[in-house]
């Protein structure tokens, strides 16, 4: 399995068209074959800061996940908003 997790800073201009626009890449990313989880959270001490946590079931499904249509419109909207942070683990 494979964890992603995105850590986002974003101002406040943003912070609700951020916060909607992952959560909307959350619902349809939910609905690939080989997600396991997908979640965004918001800190509780950092209010400029959101973190996308995903589990894919095999590199195959995370592959097919990055080159969905609604992947590249709201990453790529999301990194207009804001600067994203990837990490990256195997388990």
């Amino acid at each position: 399995m494979i964890r992603i997790n995105v850590f986002i800073r974003v101002n406040e201009t943003y912070h609700a068209e951020m916060l909607s626009t992952a959560q909307e890449l959350t619902k349809l990313s939910l609905q690939e074959e080989g997600c396991v989880a997908y979640d965004v959270f918001q800190s509780a001490t950092r209010p400029d800061v959101l973190m996308i946590c995903e589990t894919w079931a095999t590199a195959e499904s995370l592959k097919a996940h990055e080159a969905t249509s609604h992947f590249a419109a709201l990453v790529g909207k999301m990194q207009d908003m804001g600067e994203l942070k990837l990490e990256k683990f195997n388990f």
